[in-house]
């Protein structure tokens, strides 16, 4: 639901109600249910016939009357109201936790009495059997008032430094706060003792968690005699039984926010927990997610009508949120006509919002020359593409191609005859498109046909020609089969393979279904397994010749374009300045100037030609050297005065005479004499 301006007056907001459809379809369930700025809190009456709402600004609270649809009363406070609650059926009890300590009595005429607690408050809870009001808040005492002696008990010590939260079984009244350490403390009204602890925060935690600060107890419900349900400020949602110290079910909103309310939906076994940005409901056994509510504005609290699938939500804005599930449960009795308009609207579902857009990919906007336009308020981005208005899709389409429309009335015309002609006495021909393809699926209809008329027992597959979702491929054209492309021919080996594999195995199964007296393989016949490497042989020497013909086409090409273009005129400039000698002339210098420096002086020492150029104003020569470091003079100067020394070291070896014949290691008297 959405609300109108709080500024626009009742009669503006008629004449906007006539004019935007959007409001006409609006359900105001309770008039006036809002705020003059923040609900803080929401409770219904356990009659259910009065809501009960604490606001601000001026502090207030407000009660609805659900059977006559509209606000009964409204009473100022002095100071924000921190809790509430209902001590009786109808709204004649109520109770209030300011902001500053004090606690207000109000009774069906108005305000009754107010008094003040020791320490700031931030929850309390009443203990019916014995009408004590326990209050707990920054302190490590849990204040106990009597109403019916109207004074103050004895307090019950804590072991924790501040309590938040706090809530009473409503079967066996075991009263139980949650602290900021992340403990849950449990207590006995009867013997005002302790009866256990829990230690929610390590429980809270998962493997490998980065822990920023301990968590603390935000929100805390009880659910019949052993169940209760514990909600920390990290946004996990943790279900324990009463006899176990270890959780059942640990849930995370994964929002990281404290959770601020819990309700039981017990008709369903469900959870509804909420943390100030989303409303999540998930089976309590399970944990699995039933459904999930994102309003626009933070959630400050939850509350749930008895017995139905309607939910209030206070939040950070004036309007109070009402929202309706048909699957959590039916109506509530004074608002039943909810049912028949649920029916209705899944009967006539809605028009959505992208019903007046068309969506458009990059390449869609290139065919229809509109990419100028990303970025501009026409295209809105969305994932892998734009929307844009669908009228001006139409217009810029007409634009493009004026005979679309021809197009597709003749298309329709065709389509339309077709249909006709199907009533007729029907013959077996090809389509015309992928006539090839159609033919082949023919003849494999046949045999799997033949197939399974030997057999006594069996169903034939159905034919993609009889299918329905494949008929486009042989009626539209843009489906044909290319069977020149690179892709076919690669492919089309392997198809054919597994193809005569499946008429293979097709006629093995023939063979099966009739019956034989000599169940032996015929002598000279290979086996299935050396035919299939056969197979498989053939198909990869088939596959290599197709990619050993696409690349001598594609050589072919390449030639053919070189040769078209040596076969045309070739012009070349003369610059100014230079003289024309010949054509290989202009062609080598065009060659040397793609080569590298180096490779020109290399040329040049070879050919043993100097580097002059001649020009209209002369000859030029241009000659350089290549500066050496400082290291590369030092070695060179190393390696001519090593050379140097050893020249001068060199001995002659013009005395020594070698014996022919003789090899290495052979003495002056021959092998073997002594």
């Amino acid at each position: 639901m959405c609300s109108t301006d709080t500024w626009l007056s009742d009669r503006k907001k008629r004449q906007l109600q006539k004019k935007d459809v959007e409001i006409q379809r609006r359900i105001e369930l309770i008039q006036d249910f809002e705020m003059p700025t923040v609900c803080t809190s929401i409770k219904v009456s356990r009659d259910g016939q009065f809501i009960l709402a604490a606001g601000t600004y001026k502090p207030r609270i407000r009660c609805y009357d659900t059977y006559q649809l509209s606000l009964k009363f409204e009473r100022c406070l002095d100071s924000d109201v921190v809790a509430f609650d209902i001590l009786s059926d109808d709204y004649s009890k109520l109770v209030f936790l300011h902001c500053d300590r004090h606690v207000e009595f109000h009774s069906q005429h108005g305000h009754y009495y107010k008094t003040r607690i020791p320490k700031f408050g931030r929850d309390f809870s009443y203990h019916y059997p014995s009408c004590d009001l326990y209050f707990v808040g920054a302190s490590s005492e849990v204040f106990r008032l009597n109403l019916e002696q109207g004074r103050f008990l004895n307090s019950l010590q804590t072991d924790a430094v501040e309590n938040n939260v706090c809530d009473i079984n409503p079967i066996h009244h075991l009263f139980a706060t949650g602290s900021s350490e992340g403990r849950v403390e449990c207590w006995d009204p009867r013997v005002r003792n302790r009866v256990g602890k829990l230690d929610c925060a390590l429980s809270s935690l998962a493997e490998g968690t980065e822990v920023q600060a301990l968590p603390s107890i935000s929100a805390l419900k009880f659910n019949s005699s052993l169940t209760v349900a514990v909600g920390t400020t990290t946004g996990q949602v943790l279900l324990y039984d009463l006899r176990s110290s270890q959780p059942l079910l640990v849930k995370d909103h994964l929002y990281n926010l404290p959770i601020n309310s819990l309700n039981f939906h017990n008709q369903l076994d469900l959870v509804v927990s909420s943390d100030s940005k989303i409303i999540k409901i998930w089976n309590k056994d399970t944990g699995k997610l039933f459904s999930s509510i994102q309003p626009q504005t933070n959630i400050n609290g939850v509350c749930v009508y008895p017995n139905s699938g309607m939910l209030f939500t206070a939040n950070e804005d004036p309007k109070m949120n009402t929202f309706y599930i048909p699957a959590l449960g039916p109506a509530p009795r004074w608002c039943s006509f909810l049912d028949n308009l649920t029916e209705e609207l899944e009967e006539n579902p809605e028009s959505t919002v992208y019903d007046d857009y068309k969506f458009v990919t990059r390449k869609d906007l290139e065919n229809l020359g509109l990419t100028h336009l990303i970025g501009s308020s026409l295209l809105r981005a969305y994932m892998h593409g734009f929307f844009m208005d669908i009228r001006l899709y139409h217009k810029v389409k007409g634009m493009v191609n004026p005979f679309a429309y021809e197009e597709y009335r003749k298309d329709k015309i065709r389509q339309k005859i077709e249909e006709a002609r199907t009533q007729r006495v029907q013959v077996k021909k090809l389509p015309k498109v992928n006539k090839e393809l159609a033919l082949k699926l023919m003849e494999e209809g046949d045999d799997e046909a033949e197939v399974v008329s030997r057999k006594k027992k069996g169903k034939a597959l159905p034919s993609i020609l009889g299918d329905d979702r494949f008929k486009v491929m042989f009626e539209n054209s843009d489906y044909q089969v290319d069977e020149q492309s690179e892709e076919f021919r690669l492919l089309n080996p392997i198809v054919s393979k597994v193809g005569q594999k499946r008429k293979k195995k097709l006629r093995l199964l023939a063979q099966q279904a009739v019956p034989e007296d000599n169940d032996e393989e015929p002598e000279g016949r290979a086996s299935s397994e050396e035919e299939s490497s056969d197979d498989d042989k053939s198909w990869v020497e088939e596959v290599r010749e197709q990619r050993r013909l696409l690349r001598q086409e594609d050589r072919d090409r390449r030639r053919q374009e070189r040769k078209d273009k040596t076969s045309q005129p070739q012009f070349y400039q003369i610059k100014a300045g230079e003289e024309f000698r010949s054509f290989n002339d202009m062609a080598h210098k065009q060659k040397l100037q793609k080569t590298s420096l180096e490779e020109r002086l290399k040329l040049e020492e070879h050919s043993e030609t100097s580097g002059t150029a001649d020009t209209a104003v002369g000859s030029k020569q241009l000659t350089f050297t290549l500066k050496k470091s400082e290291q590369q003079k030092k070695q060179q100067q190393a390696e001519r005065e090593h050379h140097e020394e050893r020249k001068k070291l060199r001995r002659s070896a013009g005395h020594l005479s070698s014996i022919r014949g003789r090899g290495r290691g052979w003495g002056g008297r021959g092998r073997g004499r002594h």
